[in-house]
C-alpha cells in the first residue's frame, strides 16, 4: 500500500475493514496484502469432509473446537489470516471478532493460486509466530502433510495420500479416513 507521498505503509487488522466484500479472501502477513479468488467447489467439499473428521476428534473428546474459513485468525496485528479449517484448543483465543493467538492447528487446502503461498510463506509465518501444527491438503496428489513445529520451523511428522488412512504421532487415536475425503 502507497501513501500519497510514495511512502510504502503495511497494513494491519483494521484496514481489512476497509477492503471489500467481493468474494475474495484478504489476508495480511507481514503487513502485506493477499488476495486469493474464492475457493473451487472441490476445495469446499474437501474441507468440508475433513473438518467433520476433525470434530468428531477434537470436540466430541473436548480437545478443542473447529472452524472454518471465512474467520480471521489474528496472529499480530500484521499477520491476518483465513485458514481453510482452524483448531483451537482455548476457548479464551475465540472473541468477537476472530481467532487471537497461535491456535492449535492450521489447515490450509492448496488452490492454484494459493500453492507457493501456503507451502512457503505462510509456513515460514505460522512456524515463526508459534502456531504448533500446520497440515497442507494437496487436493492433485490426494494427500495431507501434517507438520510440528520446532525451533520456529515445522518438520513433516506424517503424511498419507488416499486411500491410506492419516495417523498423527501427538495424536495417536486420530484416524482421518483419506478415502471419504476423497470418494
Amino acid at each position: 500500500m502507497s501513501t500519497p507521498t510514495g511512502v510504502r505503509t503495511t497494513l494491519e487488522y483494521d484496514d481489512l475493514a476497509h477492503l471489500p466484500e467481493d468474494g475474495n479472501t484478504y489476508e495480511i502477513l507481514e503487513g502485506e496484502l493477499y488476495v486469493t479468488p474464492s475457493p473451487s467447489p472441490i476445495h469446499q467439499r474437501v474441507g468440508k469432509r475433513l473438518q467433520r473428521q476433525l470434530e468428531a476428534y477434537f470436540e466430541a473428546n473436548g480437545r478443542g473446537e473447529v472452524f472454518d474459513a471465512p474467520l480471521d485468525v489474528i496472529l499480530t496485528t500484521r499477520d491476518v489470516v483465513e485458514p481453510d479449517l482452524i483448531v483451537v484448543a482455548n476457548p479464551a483465543q475465540v472473541s468477537g471478532r476472530a481467532i487471537e493467538g497461535a491456535p492449535l492447528l492450521l489447515v490450509e487446502i492448496l488452490s492454484p493460486s494459493s500453492i507457493e503461498r501456503d507451502r512457503i510463506v505462510k509456513a515460514a509465518r505460522y512456524a515463526a509466530l508459534g502456531v504448533p501444527h500446520y497440515w497442507i491438503v494437496d487436493l492433485d496428489a490426494h494427500g495431507i502433510e501434517c507438520y510440528r513445529g520446532r525451533d520456529g520451523r515445522y518438520e513433516l511428522v506424517a503424511r498419507a495420500e488416499a486411500p491410506a488412512a492419516l495417523r498423527h504421532p501427538d495424536w495417536p487415536d486420530l484416524t482421518v479416513e483419506t478415502v471419504a475425503i476423497w470418494r
